[in-house]
């Protein structure tokens, strides 16, 4: 495209909608910072519209909506265009349509990229909030400064993102159900629903993880020996009861595990079990189980994820050793616990592959979008 892009303000190509329906029977809807219009129920688990429905505006198909209040996603809100034919949204909101003249999905592309959080943060008059909303009135939001292509070119960029957001939800399910498959085949594993030929799964024994495994749980972190980041001098793991990045915390010159392991987060969400395959050191009672035999680590931890681990507790949950020790799981033969684990394995790097392929593709999304509003 060879035109130039003009400048205007939001006002010079919006107006406000601010009609109201008691009796409509439109959705009650409200506006989530990463996915846009969302049932009010789904964040409430009910309508919270109650006296104040006459007061909700009627939003309808092509019109947009701001929702000024600051979220860690949108620290300066989130603007989004209503897809469906209508909806009932909180009055708080700025609600506004788009003239004829331009394309509408490309304004609220423009509206909700993190570009325009300048103008925004500049007419924030300070940090004071308006019943938990950013200080920024419908005719501060009206003017905003926008930089548009032609309506054209406008229908070309906001349509090629509608496709790459199309493929990033699909395969974003893609992952979603690979994951759920893998949950029921470990189910139906473990219950004998689904069996390898040649299995001895009736014949499989019930052992405490306590028989077969030393359970111990990890200390202090010895910080003289110890770095954040991995060098020839700190090469061994800390692991920590973190679920991100596999509760890596940092490294140490030092081990206190040695070998094939698994281990168990033993405070917040207790119970998830990590196979581990190296000399590493635990730390804030993460709770480590080395096998006593030749028991496959890889098989024990989907089963120790696949078990419910109830903890009574009034404060924050803690597992003990004790406690998991007790916990009674299904022993199979080696041989047939490595078969079932290397299966396990083969779907776990097909999710991790596919939720890399997620994440570059929403990479490639925002390097975009911060190409197009320089």
């Amino acid at each position: 495209f060879d035109e130039s892009y003009k400048d205007t303000t939001l006002g010079e190509i919006a107006s406000l909608v601010n009609r109201t329906d008691p009796k409509s029977d439109a959705p009650i809807m409200m506006l989530s910072a990463g996915n846009g219009f969302i049932m009010q129920s789904e964040k409430y688990s009910r309508d919270n519209a109650g006296q104040s429905l006459k007061k909700y505006i009627l939003l309808k198909k092509g019109e947009l909506a701001y929702n000024h209040g600051a979220s860690k996603a949108k620290q300066y809100g989130c603007c989004y265009e209503l897809t469906e034919n209508e909806a009932r949204i909180p009055y708080v909101y700025h609600c506004f349509k788009v003239c004829e003249t331009e394309y509408t999905p490309y304004i609220a592309i423009a509206l909700n990229n993190t570009k325009m959080d300048n103008q925004l943060k500049r007419l924030v008059s300070s940090s004071v909030r308006m019943d938990g909303l950013l200080n920024i009135s419908f005719e501060d939001y009206m003017s905003i400064t926008m930089s548009l292509p032609s309506s054209e070119e406008q229908k070309h960029i906001a349509d090629f993102f509608s496709k790459l957001d199309e493929r990033i939800k699909a395969q974003e399910r893609l992952v979603s159900s690979l994951k759920k498959y893998k949950r029921g085949l470990v189910k139906a594993l473990i219950s004998g629903t689904v069996a390898f030929a040649g299995s001895e799964n009736k014949h499989w024994e019930t052992v405490s993880l306590a028989e077969i495994f030393t359970i111990s749980a990890g200390g202090d972190i010895d910080r003289q020996n110890s770095s954040p980041t991995y060098s020839t001098s700190y090469p061994y793991p800390v692991y920590a009861n973190a679920l991100t990045n596999n509760g890596l915390y940092g490294y140490a010159n030092y081990f206190k595990v040695e070998g094939d392991s698994i281990t168990v987060s033993g405070r917040g969400e207790v119970g998830h079990a990590i196979a581990r395959h190296c000399k590493y050191v635990p730390i804030v009672r993460l709770l480590s189980l080395v096998p006593k035999y030749e028991d496959d680590v890889d098989f024990f931890a989907h089963i120790i994820n696949a078990t419910s681990i109830y903890i009574e507790s009034t404060g924050v949950p803690q597992l003990t050793s004790p406690q998991l020790g007790a916990v009674k799981v299904l022993r199979p033969p080696i041989w047939e616990q490595k078969r079932i684990s290397s299966l396990l394995l083969k779907i776990d790097v097909k999710i991790e592959n596919e939720e890399h392929l997620t994440l570059y593709l929403a990479k490639i999304r925002s390097s975009m979008l911060q190409q197009l509003f320089i």
